[in-house]
């Protein structure tokens, strides 16, 4: 009886579903090939056989949101080996260290990528490099003439595929996903992007990163079609919403602003919405009342690589429509609650009790569930210190508001302590953006000689439009208390990751170099 009423959990079977219900339905649109879904499993099954020859080791890939890199969420665990998925940012020598750091016996990559692999080849010599694209198409040739296999996981919670964190305080930790979880988590951001089999997916998010959020299972557990985007590129994502009729895309905040700053950006659009899931940051309330303008329904996630992705959603109250736009957009900046299948989010003390649910309490929010991580792979230590009562601790700072929606205050280590004052740099960084002139904004501590720190901003403005140092300074200090307002402020561009993410600690390291050398 217990094989009839229990079967492993894992992403791999939606494929299946897809093909065998809607094999004829278009799945794959990359510039001018076109898959069907029952196409797309005879790829992925051939990519399998293709790959189960070559032993037991994980394979990684290197390549941009291609059918190569959505091929591989399925074809590499057919397998019965771990998929690594590889930033495309990265340095050779980073690509080496994590190639060589999960082990892998074959790595994947797109011909665009060839300078890089050519130089992880020269150090890591046992390592099968496989190129996709170009006049040698390696990966096609051994889909050809491959055999089908499809080897589905005895044990759920086996290793589905490992995914490396941005490393920006040292080598960066390979996170351990099983097969329960992102079966789950995919499940869950089927449910609350709203994915269905009329729905069309953009790949503005990289499939690198956390596996895509786990969208390349979710949106083919909903059937939905993937429209993949090798390059971001504002003006043609809106080119392309037009013309396949987008509905669906993830974007971290500062891709969103990009997006209503384009030059190809609508007025007003009106028509058909666009469902949008952000996160990575929080989205400040006067991009989103951009985004809406833009006929852009967008819902904030919260998520670590350690949780698959969004592992918290600010679900949205029906009763909440009625509310001015300003308010709705003050919610909607809230990360919310936990997603479909997590459990309860906590916003935790130093000694682990849990914070008043007042809206002003600040704590350190913890997860547990079954999307969160194995753990580090190789590294015990990483995962007990990561979680030491069970519950593994995000390093960021949040509240509970009474509604039982959290509200995240601030990375630790975005922390600004200036004269024993703790100042979050996104209640900053979200004043600053009110401003009329402000694209976007990123606030950091730098050194100060009487107050520790202060708040630094750099700022980047909007196309057209002009603010001074003293104008900015000044905005902020009609919204915040005056020791909140920066100190200084530099018109700049703003770092960021291959996500989207402004890279802080690019100017934290800014702003202590700038203090060193006034000071010199």
């Amino acid at each position: 009886m217990g094989e009839l009423s229990y079967q492993p959990l894992s992403p791999l079977s939606f494929l299946d579903r897809a093909a065998h219900s809607h094999g004829d339905r278009l799945a794959v649109i990359d510039g001018d090939l076109r898959l069907t879904y029952a196409q797309l499993q005879d790829r992925c099954q051939r990519l399998a056989g293709a790959l189960a020859s070559l032993g037991q080791q994980p394979v990684a890939v290197l390549a941009p949101n291609s059918h190569v890199l959505l091929e591989a969420h399925f074809g590499v665990p057919w397998a019965g080996v771990p998929l690594v998925t590889i930033n495309t940012r990265l340095s050779a020598d980073e690509v080496a260290y994590i190639v060589a750091h999960c082990e892998a016996g074959v790595l994947i990559y797109d011909a665009e990528l060839e300078p890089t692999a050519r130089s992880v080849a020269r150090r890591l010599s046992g390592v099968l490099m496989v190129r996709s694209g170009g006049a040698r198409d390696e990966y096609e040739a051994a889909l050809t003439t491959a055999q089908r296999l499809a080897r589905h996981p005895a044990d759920e919670r086996s290793l589905l595929s490992i995914n490396y964190t941005s490393g920006t305080t040292g080598r960066p930790k390979g996170v351990m996903y099983h097969h329960r979880g992102a079966y789950l988590q995919a499940l869950a951001m089927v449910v609350h992007a709203g994915l269905t089999l009329s729905s069309v997916h953009l790949w503005t998010l990289p499939m690198f990163h956390c596996n895509g959020w786990c969208f390349p299972w979710a949106v083919t557990a909903a059937s939905a079609r993937h429209v993949c985007l090798r390059k971001f590129e504002p003006d043609r994502v809106w080119r392309l919403i037009e013309q396949e009729g987008v509905t669906h895309l993830e974007a971290a905040p500062t891709v969103l602003t990009m997006l209503a700053a384009a030059p190809k950006a609508p007025r007003r659009r009106t028509g058909p919405p666009v469902r949008v899931c952000t996160g990575g940051a929080p989205p400040s309330p006067t991009l989103l009342e951009r985004m809406s303008a833009l006929g852009a329904n967008v819902t904030h996630l919260y998520g670590l690589t350690e949780t698959f992705g969004p592992v918290v959603v600010c679900e949205w109250r029906p009763e909440w429509d009625e509310l001015p736009v300003s308010e709705q957009a003050r919610l909607k900046a809230r990360q919310g609650i936990g997603n479909i299948v997590s459990q309860q989010v906590r916003v935790v003390d130093p000694d682990g009790a849990d914070v008043p649910a007042d809206g002003q309490s600040v704590g350190e929010i913890a997860l547990r569930g079954n999307n969160v991580m194995l753990g580090y792979f190789k590294d015990p230590e990483a995962t007990a210190a990561a979680a030491p009562d069970g519950w593994f601790r995000t390093g960021d700072q949040g509240v509970v508001h009474p509604d039982g929606y959290v509200e995240l205050r601030d990375r630790i280590k975005d922390v600004i302590i200036s004269g024993g004052e703790n100042i979050a740099s996104v209640e900053v960084e979200q004043a600053i953006a009110a401003h009329a002139a402000v694209l976007e904004a990123a606030v950091v501590a730098a050194p100060d000689d009487k107050w520790g720190e202060v708040p630094v901003a750099y700022v980047t403005l909007q196309d057209g439009k002009t603010a001074t140092e003293r104008d900015i300074i000044d905005h902020v200090r009609t919204r915040l208390a005056r020791f909140k307002a920066p100190r200084r402020v530099v018109f700049s561009e703003l770092p960021r990751t291959s996500t989207g993410k402004i890279q802080k600690f690019v100017l934290r390291e800014r702003s202590r170099r700038d203090h060193n050398g006034t000071d010199a």
